[in-house]
């Protein structure tokens, strides 16, 4: 440690840092809640709504890996410095469109920067904490970051309550203008010691690849897994992958600083299970916040600032599992924290797959704040683990493989468990008597359900839909609760009880 990261003001560079990353999550939540807003204003149809979503997602995973060896090879402030200000803009540029096409552009741009925001805050902890205190700097990261998902919908239906819609855009500019002061003032520099040629190959094939499965994942997730261009797409990314890790593993044989990723790093056990773990637990979460919003807000039939105040008992869980988890580590080792974490998430999915149409709030907040405290103690120990022995000038490419793979694992997990409810959903909607053009809106989804059958006032259809995807859900969290149980089995089986030293610092 430098004497310019010593003392307090590490911890405000922290949570300066986080802050500024925060907004990167929070804007895809409070996207959810303008949707309706762009369609009126941009004149947008359904598929370019998606694409304004998922467009940001795409960008966010493709650039994860090429960002990660820019920042250590040009420095990490460096990239953090330009990325904050490029984000701020394209918030900007959001706000003030007046076309599709504009503000698809400005969401690729921002996806773009949020992914060096990302990888540089994470790649800022390695920096300003050393060993013992990065588990710790993990957990609270992790937390703060965790926040955007009531604050989206919260924040963004109040603004879009009381005030001009591209506040929902426009809020992200003095947040990122606080992050880059902070890092400014509070982040040292650090980058390899010496530059070496980019690795071509490995950018373009690493780039191409998450681009392609994120794609694949995010069509298989609107059109099911039954549509072949969804599944040559997956296909065709993993093909990708696997071109690009075999490159890599030749090249770091030969000149492991001329790489991409040195494979090397795959040698710690603790590295590649903290990787392969936190994204298990990010795909065993999406059952908890894929299912909760449309129960809230399709069942329940509140809105969706409500819906976001009814998350809050997840983070408030998330929070109380993460800060402390490395305390715990410490005491039982990350193995066992690890395996704590998925524990608590198995049984508040298992209790969560209970839930009926009629269950009291006290119940959802129950199981909701187990499975939160699961999700932050499994994810916070899981990622200070893959973080915990790299060295700052690896710290940019280590945080952007930890953070690709965990922005792989959320569309993987919303395809499939969104197909897990679809199937359960559809298996138990019993309908009869009905004309074919309702039909098909009511098997679309539980909003287009519930919307029919209030237009139609038909109390029995309504009960039908609410029953039918209750129990999708159900289903759905008993798929969510196995993949908790694989990460547990994982965890004991393959990741180290305490992060044993190894070369990779040196």
């Amino acid at each position: 440690m430098t004497e310019h990261t010593k003392g307090a003001r590490r911890w405000w560079a922290l949570f300066a840092i986080a802050a500024a990353v925060l907004v990167v999550g929070l804007d895809t939540t409070i996207l959810s809640v303008a949707l309706p807003t762009l369609s009126k204003v941009l004149h947008a149809s359904e598929s370019d709504l998606q694409w304004f979503s998922s467009g940001y997602a795409l960008a966010l995973a493709a650039a994860m890996l090429p960002v990660g060896l820019l920042g250590d090879r040009f420095g990490h402030k460096k990239a953090l410095l330009i990325a904050l200000p490029v984000f701020g803009g394209g918030s900007a540029l959001c706000a003030y469109s007046t076309s599709i096409k504009e503000f698809m552009f400005a969401r690729i741009l921002m996806g773009i920067a949020g992914a060096c925001l990302i990888v540089m805050a994470l790649s800022a902890v390695t920096i300003l904490f050393d060993k013992k205190e990065r588990p710790k700097a993990v957990g609270i990261w992790s937390a703060i970051n965790f926040l955007a998902l009531p604050l989206g919908p919260i924040l963004g239906g109040w603004l879009l309550t009381h005030y001009w819609w591209g506040w929902v855009f426009l809020i992200n500019v003095p947040v990122a203008l606080l992050g880059f002061i902070a890092a400014a003032i509070l982040i040292p520099e650090s980058k390899r010691a010496e530059r070496t040629p980019l690795d071509v190959f490995g950018i373009v094939s690493s780039t191409a690849a998450l681009s392609v499965v994120t794609y694949g994942l995010i069509k298989a997730g609107q059109d099911g897994w039954s549509n072949h261009t969804a599944l040559s797409m997956i296909l065709g990314g993993f093909v990708l992958m696997a071109a690009f890790f075999i490159w890599e593993q030749r090249l770091t044989r030969r000149d492991p600083a001329k790489a991409l990723v040195d494979m090397s790093l795959f040698k710690s056990a603790s590295f590649t299970w903290g990787i392969i773990l936190s994204t298990i637990g990010i795909f065993a979460m999406i059952g908890i916040l894929f299912t909760l919003p449309q129960y809230f807000q399709g069942v329940l039939g509140v809105n969706a600032i409500t819906s976001g105040v009814r998350l809050l008992p997840v983070i408030g869980g998330l929070v109380v599992g993460a800060v402390p988890a490395d305390k715990l580590a410490k005491i039982i080792g990350a193995k066992l924290t690890v395996v704590a974490g998925f524990a608590f998430l198995t049984v508040g999915m298992l209790i969560g797959a209970a839930t009926k149409v009629d269950s009291s709030v006290s119940f959802v907040v129950l199981w909701t704040f187990i499975g939160g405290i699961g999700m932050g103690l499994a994810l916070a120990t899981a990622s200070s683990a893959a973080l915990v022995e790299i060295s700052e000038e690896r710290s940019g490419v280590g945080s952007a493989i930890l953070q690709a793979a965990n922005k792989v694992g959320s569309p993987l997990g919303a395809a499939i468990l969104g197909s897990v409810l679809s199937g359960g959903y559809l298996a138990h909607l019993y309908l009869s008597n009905l004309p074919s053009t309702v039909t098909t809106v009511v098997r679309q989804s539980v909003f287009g359900g519930v919307a029919t059958a209030k237009q139609l006032k038909d109390p029995a259809l309504l009960a039908t839909v609410k029953s039918a995807f209750m129990h999708g859900m159900d289903r759905t969290l008993l798929f969510s609760a196995g993949v908790a149980v694989l990460g547990l089995f994982l965890a004991l089986v393959f990741l180290p009880r305490a992060n044993a030293p190894t070369k990779l610092t040196k």
